[in-house]
């Protein structure tokens, strides 16, 4: 058992440097630096979504000075307000009576 743990410790595959990030370790393996069991490759790629966070789209918006509440204020105080007339239904258009006491035309047979 002893031969193989100093066959390990020779070829690097059981010592890492204190102190080594996750995604330091493995940029060391794939330069060929050092040479992982695959417990320890299987540990660095784990820990790998905890100690580097994960490239992702961030929002940031510049208000020229102006902070989210302010920008939140005045949101509330607009949809207090009556909607602009653009905004508004049209009104229903006016049939006659005659024209309403006539069969409507069949504008689609779903006989199913």
């Amino acid at each position: 058992m002893r031969d193989y743990v100093d066959e390990l410790i020779e070829r690097n595959l059981a010592m890492i440097p204190k102190g080594v990030r996750a995604k330091e370790l493995l940029q060391m393996v794939y330069r060929g630096e050092v040479q992982l069991t695959p417990q320890q490759m299987r540990a660095a790629e784990k820990c790998l979504e905890f100690e580097e966070p994960k490239v992702s789209a961030v929002a940031v918006g510049h208000f020229d000075g102006k902070d989210f509440a302010t920008q939140l204020e005045k949101a509330i105080a607009r949809s207090k307000q009556p909607p602009p007339p653009a905004a508004l239904m049209t009104p229903a258009v006016e049939h006659s009576a005659d024209e309403l006491k006539k069969p409507f035309p069949l504008r689609r047979r779903n006989l199913r």
